[in-house]
């Protein structure tokens, strides 16, 4: 017999894919609606939430020895079949759940639970304390470093002999007492060692621009009998000169007793040399005064630079 001349549904029609050839169409091969390797649920359709597990549709019991068809889901009960309580995605009303379901109450040995909000509220006290804490002391540390920065000015207070540098001008704020202390024009002082008045030169505070001349000679002096000083203490004794652009000093003594340092009358108004006109200027010194009458003497002495006019003295409390 010719091979492939058995008519149709003869093994070589075994074919499942024989229907789509014109000369399986000849033979009569017909598209498959079951069968070996074809389950009856291939063609059919169901619609979203149809299908129900754990409800299979009834089946002839199957034998011992038997062999379920291709694509029929064994009954349940044997090693990997389906759990009938299973249900699958599409059974959940509304269709399978999108989110994860968080776990509820106590059990499942603490899992699902949510983040100890206690402690991080106890952390966030802490860190909170721990910055205020931390501003406290830098507060405190700051006035501290204010308070021990000490008088800023150019130098530290002198002795009480000891005249400064290039002063700074009378205090603005004053208390009563110091408001009354006794401030004089060179013109009025007790002149000696033919110191003498004069007025030539302009720029001299003192009334009328008279101030005190020929102080450049050895002996020459002036006396300041100094009345109304409130208490007895340390005050800040300030001269009015005019130098011809070089530095100068004098003797300081104060009720009989000559300071240690000389009274610097330096050139402090950078003057021309020569120019007494633009050297104008102030100096300064401590002195201890007793309370009620002092006596006040700058004068000219040996290994003094004396070239200078006299303005002005005033007192300030220290």
């Amino acid at each position: 017999m010719t091979p492939g001349s058995n008519g149709a549904s003869t093994p070589e029609d075994d074919d499942p894919f024989g229907y789509l050839y014109a000369d399986g169409q000849a033979r009569g091969a017909q598209p498959p609606s079951g069968g070996y390797g074809y389950p009856n649920a291939v063609n059919r359709v169901r619609a979203v939430g149809e299908r129900k597990y754990g409800q299979q549709a009834a089946q002839a019991p199957q034998q011992p020895g038997q062999t379920a068809a291709y694509g029929q889901v064994p009954q349940q009960g044997g090693y990997g079949q389906p759990n009938a309580n299973y249900q699958a995605p599409e059974a959940y009303s509304g269709g399978a759940p999108t989110t994860r379901q968080s776990a509820h109450g106590g059990g499942g040995g603490g899992r699902g639970r949510g983040p100890n909000t206690k402690g991080l509220l106890i952390g966030a006290i802490a860190v909170v304390a721990a910055v205020v804490i931390g501003i406290s002391v830098a507060m405190l540390g700051g006035d501290d470093s204010e308070n021990t920065g000490g008088d800023t000015g150019a130098s530290s207070a002198p002795s009480a002999d000891e005249s400064a540098g290039e002063p700074s001008r009378k205090p603005s704020e004053q208390t009563d007492d110091e408001a009354a202390l006794p401030e004089i024009d060179a013109k009025a002082l007790l002149l000696g060692g033919g110191a003498t008045t004069a007025s030539d030169i302009s720029g001299a505070k003192a009334d009328g621009g008279t101030y005190v001349t020929g102080f450049n000679t050895p002996g020459a002096s002036v006396t300041w009998n100094v009345n109304g000083i409130p208490k007895n203490g340390q005050y800040r004794l300030y001269v009015n000169y005019g130098v011809p652009g070089k530095d100068a000093d004098a003797t300081l003594s104060v009720n009989g007793t000559a300071q240690t340092r000389p009274l610097n009358m330096k050139n402090f108004a950078n003057a021309a040399e020569g120019d007494y006109e633009k050297g104008w200027t102030e100096t300064w010194a401590n002195v201890q005064l007793n309370k009620g009458t002092n006596t006040i003497k700058i004068s000219c002495e040996q290994g003094n630079q004396c070239d200078v006019n006299l303005d002005q003295l005033y007192l300030v409390k220290e």
